[in-house]
């Protein structure tokens, strides 16, 4: 009988998950930008080849370990392109199409579960901020000292409108048209994103 093997776990079905409990653990703990793949794989103890193979890059694993139902690295174009002065109600239509979609039910289970556990609402803060807000607000050329509360307030804005209208189901929001809500939203996220706040 030869002896137990040490070292790294090899590919198995267990492999994933204990991939995303560390991916998780590693951003609530740390954050996006100083949580890196060797750290996770290392929590996992897999090779972090491993970690690319059965995810791909770093934003694809954040994805991954939030459930959450796009990808904003290709929903992001859309937002950003065209005028400038437009990019709040283009952020605020894609939001609709992505939590109006069969998709959005994972966005609201991930929202409801953001409200009543502190782990999960570092999580989708570090989502938000990280892969939304920050990339709209570099593509803006906004001022570094004014990113933290432009970016906070389109936020409330966003997450206010996801939970009266998917959670809460207020009526009015819930049951309005997408076209009536990205006209009455929009100029309040693009005065957030580059309007004067005085």
């Amino acid at each position: 009988m030869s002896p137990p093997r040490s070292g790294r776990r090899p590919g198995n079905p267990d492999t994933r998950e204990a991939i995303l409990a560390a991916a998780r653990a590693a951003f609530a703990d740390r954050g996006f930008d100083a949580a890196s793949v060797r750290a996770i794989a290392a929590a996992a103890a897999v090779d972090p080849a491993l970690v690319h193979h059965y995810f791909g890059t770093k934003e694809d694993l954040f994805r991954a370990a939030m459930a959450f139902p796009a990808d904003p690295g290709r929903l992001l174009p859309e937002v950003l392109a065209g005028e400038p002065d437009r990019v709040g109600e283009r952020l605020v239509r894609v939001f609709l199409t992505v939590w109006d979609s069969p998709a959005g039910a994972a966005g609201v289970a991930l929202l409801r579960s953001a409200v009543s556990n502190d782990w999960t609402a570092r999580l989708f803060r570090e989502f938000l901020v990280t892969q939304v807000l920050r990339r709209v607000l570099d593509h803006l050329g906004v001022d570094p000292a004014q990113r933290p509360l432009r970016g906070g307030l389109v936020a409330t804005q966003l997450a206010g409108l996801g939970m009266m209208r998917y959670v809460i189901r207020l009526d009015g929001v819930a049951a309005a048209d997408p076209a009536t809500l990205v006209a009455a939203v929009g100029p309040t996220v693009q005065r957030y994103l580059t309007g004067d706040l005085d």
